[in-house]
């Protein structure tokens, strides 16, 4: 005997009482829709992301305040290089990239006289809802000990031309393959100047009109040795807000009521990004960090967030201060400068796999729902949500508040259609008051997006002004 879980056939015996939970979902979830992903991951070259870490020190100075007209130093040209390769990924894939360069004068603290600056994007269009857009970012710029020295080489190969190289490693190995939804490869610049390049760019996918699903920054993501020698080689660390930092009162009002603080779409993107690993097809770990980013920094993922949109920064396991934002030198004997050597090559693959395969995921996936719940003063639990485009079924899922990872429902009554067009589900004898509900949506080859919480703020949208 089977019972129907939206849409899918549980055998009875899986059925749990009122407390219990199914095992949480495997790390191979989203393989049925991801062979792509798996696919390209297998694809990343070790020897290519050489290649671009090699081409970018090459510049000499990244500098966002350095020379723009020269041919070959400065970011002017790692621009117009990073360009060029995008234009021949395109030429590859029988032009399925479409080149774009938000541009904008800007000035501020770092930046003492108006500069041009300039984002470099390649646009994969979706075959079906081209208008939902993951984005794979990277930030270009390069600085040394003086964030203001803008002639000096500063060879940024690890912070941040590992970012840079995974994206358009990226770009590469999944041009190759098609998605129903959009795919962004971002090269940005003015990150050490001031995030400048991240908030180029929301005010372009604001101004497009995209909905974006997810934004991986990828900063500082090729070494695994910390300055006191102790090595992490094994795992990527991923950074997520709580709060939201598009946040308003009403939304901190409700949420001190409601809870959520645990629950933002980009708590969630992280979840997910965890829940792809072990794979071989990735070979290292995620430990998540419940912090926006390290302590008392930050990286081009913030524009993105104050705008409303998921997004979580990839970072190292561990870094090492004397081989970032350093002088090119060498004293006592020690060499501090931010160069290849300082790097691990296979590890960078690694974490350019992971970004791969999640992206895969995420661009095969519908968009998570927006999932409501009621239940107080009440023995039953309600849900409901907007059908979402591209979604042949939906999975429920809860946690207990005190816990961190999702548990898949396999006692839940099916989804039914309401007069008002949303989708309902009532959970008997389950009381909201112990519990976070959230569901995801399923494509129909299998392909799963992140859980949204039912919670206020859960939504993957931004919120209401």
């Amino acid at each position: 005997m089977a019972v129907l879980l939206c849409g899918i056939a549980v055998p009875a015996a899986a059925q749990m009482q009122d407390g219990g939970t199914a095992p949480p979902p495997s790390a191979t979830t989203n393989d049925p829709g991801n062979a792509p992903g798996n696919a390209a991951a297998d694809a990343v070259d070790e020897a290519s992301l050489r290649q671009i870490i090699d081409r970018l020190v090459g510049f000499g100075t990244r500098h966002t305040l350095s020379v723009q007209d020269h041919p070959t130093r400065g970011i002017g040209a790692a621009r117009r290089w990073a360009e060029a390769e995008f234009r021949r990924y395109g030429a590859a894939c029988g032009n399925c990239l479409d080149i774009a360069l938000p541009e904008d004068m800007v000035s501020g603290n770092r930046i003492p006289t108006p500069t041009r600056l300039v984002d470099v994007l390649a646009i994969q269009r979706g075959s079906e809802r081209p208008n939902e857009v993951v984005i794979i970012a990277g930030h270009i710029d390069s600085r040394v000990t003086d964030v203001m020295n803008a002639t000096a080489d500063a060879p940024g190969a690890n912070d941040d031309g590992s970012g840079t190289a995974a994206v358009l490693e990226a770009a590469r190995v999944l041009s190759q393959h098609r998605f129903p939804t959009t795919i962004v490869y971002a090269v940005l610049s003015g990150e050490e100047q001031g995030l400048y390049g991240g908030r180029l760019l929301a005010q372009y996918a604001a101004a497009q009109g995209w909905t974006v699903k997810a934004m991986l920054n990828n900063d500082i993501i090729g070494g695994t040795r910390g300055a006191d020698g102790i090595i992490v080689n094994d795992v990527a660390r991923v950074f997520s807000e709580g709060p939201r930092s598009d946040g308003n009162d009403a939304y901190r009002a409700a949420a001190r009521r409601e809870g959520g603080e645990n629950d933002s779409a980009s708590r969630n993107l992280s979840r997910f990004i965890a829940g792809l690993t072990p794979s071989p097809h990735i070979g290292l770990g995620v430990r998540q960090v419940y912090r926006a980013d390290r302590f008392g920094r930050g990286g081009d993922h913030f524009p993105m967030l104050e705008a409303g949109f998921p997004a979580i920064r990839i970072t190292v396991g561990i870094e090492d201060y004397d081989h970032q934002h350093q002088d090119l030198r060498t004293e006592n004997g020690h060499f501090y400068g931010d160069t290849p050597p300082y790097m691990d090559f296979p590890y960078l693959a690694g974490m350019v796999r992971l970004n791969v395969v999640a992206l895969a995921a995420l661009a095969s996936a519908p968009m998570p729902p927006a999932p409501h719940v009621q239940g107080a003063v009440s023995t039953d639990t309600s849900l409901n949500w907007a059908p979402v485009a591209g979604a042949a079924r939906y999975q429920i899922y809860r946690r207990r508040t005190d816990e961190r990872d999702w548990q898949a429902m396999t006692d839940a009554p099916a989804v039914t259609t309401a007069a008002d067009g949303k989708l309902h589900v009532t959970l008997p004898s389950v009381r909201v008051d112990d519990w976070v509900f959230g569901v995801s949506s399923i494509a129909a080859d299998g392909s799963e997006s992140p859980i949204a919480s039912a919670v206020p703020g859960g939504a993957f949208a931004p919120l209401p002004r």
